[in-house]
């Protein structure tokens, strides 16, 4: 019996020596770089005004702005595009681009995304992003939180909202005119825009009662969309990347929130490698 006992503790003990020495993954590096449409695409409640990014001054700027995040040495960029084949989630876009683009397309995607990657000589830029099709409901079912509010006296509540993120664009525009692209984008990254970002989407909540909650239902279809947006940079990311994803501000509290949960996957901030002004 003692010789069985025996036998099966150096069983039992073998699988466990094993895993000891098995080195662990390396984990996989993410910076979020949470920023605003250079184009004006018209697609957020309020929308900011922003000035041409084609100036030489801007473009001067948006290339201090790829020296600082090419100190991180990414292995990978993803972007807020729908990749055309869901299977590589490759950026369709992205072979076709040259220095010249730089000149005459302001889309962020462009100008710091494919911008970085070409320096780098990367061939992984990856288009991660979630979007509703036909007949499915909206990710951000807003004009249903207005609607509940309207019709329950609580327009002024959700006016005083919009109000503050109102202020808050015109902050943005001013910061833009007068401030460096790098300063802008590192103010914009930094936790107290993130804190108001995650407080307003709450603070959206309060708005519906019973079976009714607009509120609610719209913060958990913004996470979705997030979750989906997450999920595909997991599904592409490689033991050891080093990944820039550029996105726009709006979805970068949750994002960070995302890598800092996920075991396997560490945060990095964009400001400690934005050039400072």
């Amino acid at each position: 019996m003692l010789k069985i006992l025996a036998a099966l503790a150096v069983a039992l003990a073998l699988p466990t020596a094993a895993m000891a020495q098995t080195p662990a993954p390396e984990p996989i590096e993410v910076m979020i770089l949470g920023t605003y449409h250079f184009g004006n695409p018209g697609q957020d409640l309020h929308n900011a005004r922003i000035d041409s990014v084609l100036t030489p001054d801007k473009q001067s700027q948006l290339e201090a702005v790829a020296d600082g995040l090419a100190r991180f040495r990414p292995t990978a960029v993803a972007v807020e595009r729908v990749a055309a084949d869901q299977s590589t989630m490759l950026d369709h876009r992205y072979p076709a681009f040259t220095p010249a683009d730089l000149l005459t397309n302001p889309d962020e995607r462009v100008q710091i995304g494919y911008r970085l990657a070409h320096r780098l000589g990367l061939v992984r830029v990856y288009a991660i992003d979630e979007q509703g099709g036909d007949g499915e409901p909206s990710y951000f079912p807003f004009e249903a939180v207005q609607n509940w509010a309207e019709a329950n006296g609580r327009a002024a509540n959700l006016t005083a909202m919009l109000a503050q993120i109102a202020a808050k664009v015109d902050d943005l525009e001013q910061r833009q005119r007068t401030r460096d692209v790098g300063s802008v984008l590192a103010f914009m990254n930094g936790p107290e825009a993130a804190a108001d970002d995650k407080a307003f989407h709450y603070a959206l909540m309060q708005f519906g009662a019973g079976d009714a909650q607009p509120g609610a239902v719209l913060n958990g279809r913004w996470f979705t969309r997030n979750a989906e947006i997450f999920a595909r940079l997991m599904q592409a990311a490689e033991p050891g990347d080093r990944i820039v994803a550029v996105y726009g501000a709006g979805h970068a509290s949750w994002l960070r929130e995302m890598v800092e949960n996920t075991p396997g996957f560490r945060l990095v901030e964009p400001d400690d490698y934005l050039p400072a002004e």
